[in-house]
């Protein structure tokens, strides 16, 4: 595992995504849910689409696929409902003594 830069917390405010490219073949999505951060693959496990562009919950820690409307826990990367049915992998992420938010991935 490599730690990927995401951007500075001070730029990253609670109730938001943010979408990192770590290689060629995979995105991850890093939530801000009122400064608990999550971080899980950014790819929909239904038809391989991109999964955090969509909506999510930071209440329920519930992201929603945009394209068939799958539901994923972001604290485990659980699919909760069809069409999707395995899990999307999840990533630790935290911030570092600089402030910047990483991701270990």
């Amino acid at each position: 595992m490599a730690e990927i830069d995401v951007c500075p917390l001070a730029e990253f405010p609670a109730g938001t995504v943010r979408i990192v490219v770590v290689t060629p073949s995979l995105s991850v999505g890093v939530y801000n849910c009122d400064g608990d951060l999550f971080a899980i693959e950014d790819q929909c496990t239904h038809d391989e689409g991109p999964l955090c562009e969509g909506e999510f919950d930071c209440a329920e820690r519930v992201a929603i696929c945009p394209r068939h409307g799958a539901r994923f826990d972001i604290t485990t990367g659980r699919a909760l409902t069809l069409p999707a049915y395995i899990d999307v992998d999840t990533f630790p992420a935290r911030v570092r003594d600089d402030g910047m938010v990483v991701i270990d991935a």
